[in-house]
């Protein structure tokens, strides 16, 4: 079955995980119920550090500190799930709630 990256992308807070509401923390949970139901794997789950931690790598081996891009908001968390096809993904994607961002489905190359 293909395999599919979801990746969350949020507003980052000062408090954290401890500034999400806390329904939207409860959707998340039930999101895992929802998908099973939905016949969809969850093959890996992720939630990231805050991106003050994130270490960027260039070309030529520089290191900076942050996330590479400029923007609002970061990748919050990812997972990996085996899908019928990219539209069962994304269905899966539209049951996250999101506060402030965003959710790509990115099909993984079957290598």
């Amino acid at each position: 079955m293909p395999q599919y990256a979801i990746l969350i992308y949020e507003q980052e807070t000062p408090g954290g995980v401890a500034d999400i509401p806390p329904e939207v923390m409860e959707a998340n949970i039930r999101a895992g119920e929802l998908i099973a139901a939905m016949g969809v794997r969850v093959v890996h789950e992720q939630a990231l550090e805050p991106s003050a931690r994130t270490r960027t790598v260039h070309r030529g081996g520089l290191v900076t500190d942050g996330p590479f891009l400029e923007s609002k908001e970061v990748i919050a968390g990812f997972f990996v799930v085996e899908a019928v096809d990219l539209d069962q993904a994304v269905e899966v994607a539209r049951l996250l709630p999101i506060v402030a961002g965003a959710v790509e489905v990115r099909p993984l190359l079957d290598v």
